[in-house]
């Protein structure tokens, strides 16, 4: 059965992820995480995609991006398809990586936009993989805190403008709301 089409329009607000075929991780180590990182930087120049927040995660990642739907399926398929062709290559494997198409959801008022904000920093937390967001090194959560500089390809002021003007006090407040769990 066909899938069912994306319809396109206007630039909007998306929460967008994909898991590993049956639940398989998609990362095995520390360079399949950086690969998959310069390859996202290089999707979001090239897409025009405005990246708010990330998290990979051991099976699926989390992205928070404000784009044209066009761009952002493009940018997907790409993102997904050549992680999946080097990370085959580089482990000798063939088949698969990914379970299906992303998914998305699309983020139409403030709130769910802050709720998936502090989703999106706590998922390693929830899933074991560390005790506190900002011990997590495969996510934006330590760039928008304000722990450490952030990657050219993130937005940190994208998020940081939801908790205020000034940059220090809305990292402030971003880290308080995220620890409000």
């Amino acid at each position: 059965m066909p899938r069912t089409a994306r319809s396109s329009g206007e630039s909007r607000i998306y929460h967008v992820g994909t898991r590993g075929n049956n639940r398989s991780d998609i990362y095995i180590d520390e360079g399949d995480r950086l690969a998959f990182e310069l390859l996202l930087a290089k999707v979001v120049r090239e897409h025009k995609w405005t990246l708010q927040a990330y998290c990979l995660m051991g099976h699926h990642y989390h992205l928070l991006v404000h784009a044209d739907l066009d761009d952002l399926s493009m940018g997907m398929h790409l993102l997904n398809g050549a992680y999946a062709k080097a990370f085959n290559k580089r482990h000798g494997r063939v088949g698969h990586l990914f379970s299906e198409r992303f998914w998305s959801d699309t983020i139409d008022r403030e709130e769910h936009l802050l709720e998936c904000t502090r989703y999106i920093a706590n998922n390693p937390v929830r899933s074991g993989f560390c005790p506190r967001p900002e011990a997590w090194r495969w996510g934006s959560y330590r760039a928008i805190a304000g722990f450490e500089p952030a990657p050219s390809h993130l937005a940190v002021n994208a998020t940081l403008l939801l908790f205020g003007s000034e940059s220090g006090r809305a990292a402030q407040r971003f880290r308080s709301f995220v620890a409000d769990r």
